[in-house]
């Protein structure tokens, strides 16, 4: 069996560590395709190696630029791939336009698609994130969901047909899903927690990491679009950070993309006079990781990060309006406090643990196994 997987940015470098290597585990052929969305040493080839993902097969250097030029490079450069491949199913990560890139191309050449992290839901349509993650879903053959919720938002929309009991599925045993057609929903749990469970006691390499202190800071990510391209947005955001750091210090890695707006604008000038805001480079995997573990509260646009937070017990603080993350609200670990930061300072100072803590659920680290099993045993045949 043969698997196209894509990949481009730093969150799908990640999620697709644990799958990647089960599949090669169990005699899938896989063919990784970065794409180059995130193409920084710091958010691209650091994660390959200090996480263990292999080197890409095919690296497309697409790199940054508007939407519509952005996926219409890929979506020329992927199709290509795709016919000379000639695979069973593309496997496509997250909400990226690599996602939707890798999706379209394998849709449009009548190959199925899996897409990992389906079912999630801001419904914010114009959120640029929303649109990829709809469009992928709608034209998937298997679903790969990370929590209930997302299965939930899929049956609402009708998406797919069948669902897997993933009690039901042991990768040495996949008997079972044989005779299924598609498509179908999964809830296989989510990837970011498979890693993350082996990674978490792994020691930091950065000794500003190390020397920590526990407890005492704000750890701080700001990268999407909606935060750094409204100015408005991005100023108040500003002003809250430098009221905050006057009450606690704050750790700061700066995406590439706020970097450059805090370049262009001039707001790198503030932030130099708010010495308690350290402002370092991106971070890597197991760097970041221990940052979050000893933060006393994580501020953040991330999905990905407030996942994190909530498995690693972290109170987290959400600039943004809605979370398809719902989950991370729910257990009591993540507070949306809205685009504009509204009154973070207070926010920051007095976030406590949730009283009873609920269990995970962002899985039991096996997600990829399951992903893997369902891929191994699926008739790709029926779908022709």
């Amino acid at each position: 069996m043969k698997v196209v997987s894509i990949v481009g940015a730093r969150p799908q470098f990640i999620k697709a560590t644990p799958v990647s290597k089960v599949l090669a585990k169990i005699g899938i052929e896989e063919t990784l395709v970065n794409t180059g969305q995130h193409y920084d040493d710091n958010m691209s080839d650091l994660f390959f190696r200090e996480l263990g993902l292999r080197e890409p097969d095919h690296n497309l250097g697409v790199g940054s630029g508007l939407h519509g030029q952005m996926t219409g490079r890929m979506l020329e450069k992927i199709e290509r791939v795709l016919i000379d491949a000639c695979p069973d199913c593309v496997l496509v990560y997250g909400d990226t336009n690599s996602t939707l890139a890798g999706a379209l191309a394998a849709a449009k050449l009548k190959l199925p698609v899996a897409h990992v992290e389906a079912g999630l839901r801001s419904f914010r349509p114009t959120m640029p994130e929303e649109i990829n993650r709809r469009l992928t879903d709608h034209v998937s053959s298997i679903l790969l969901c990370p929590t209930a919720t997302a299965i939930e938002n899929l049956k609402k929309e009708n998406v797919a047909s069948t669902e897997i009991r993933t009690d039901c599925i042991d990768i040495d045993d996949v008997k079972y899903l044989t005779s299924l057609q598609g498509p179908l929903v999964a809830n296989v749990g989510d990837v970011m927690a498979d890693i993350l469970y082996r990674e978490r006691d792994r020691p930091p390499k950065s000794a500003l990491i190390k020397n920590l202190d526990a407890g005492s800071y704000a750890l701080v990510t700001i990268h999407r679009a909606e935060s750094t391209d409204d100015l408005d947005v991005l100023h108040c955001i500003v002003n809250a950070l430098i009221s905050l750091s006057q009450k606690m210090p704050i750790l700061f890695p700066i995406h590439p993309r706020t970097a450059a707006v805090f370049e262009n604008t001039g707001l790198n000038k503030r932030l130099e006079k708010a010495t308690a805001i350290s402002r370092v480079p991106p971070l890597g995997y197991n760097d970041f990781l221990m940052a979050q573990s000893k933060a006393r509260i994580i501020i953040t646009d991330s999905g990905g990060v407030q996942k994190e937070a909530c498995i690693i017990g972290v109170p987290c603080l959400t600039l943004r309006d809605e979370t398809e993350w719902v989950e991370t609200v729910d257990s009591g670990w993540n507070r949306l406090l809205g685009s504009r930061a509204e009154n973070l300072s207070e926010a920051a100072q007095t976030a406590q643990p949730p009283k009873s803590k609920l269990s995970n659920p962002f899985g039991d680290g096996h997600a990829a196994e399951r992903i893997a099993a369902i891929l191994k045993a699926f008739n790709f045949e029926s779908l022709k």
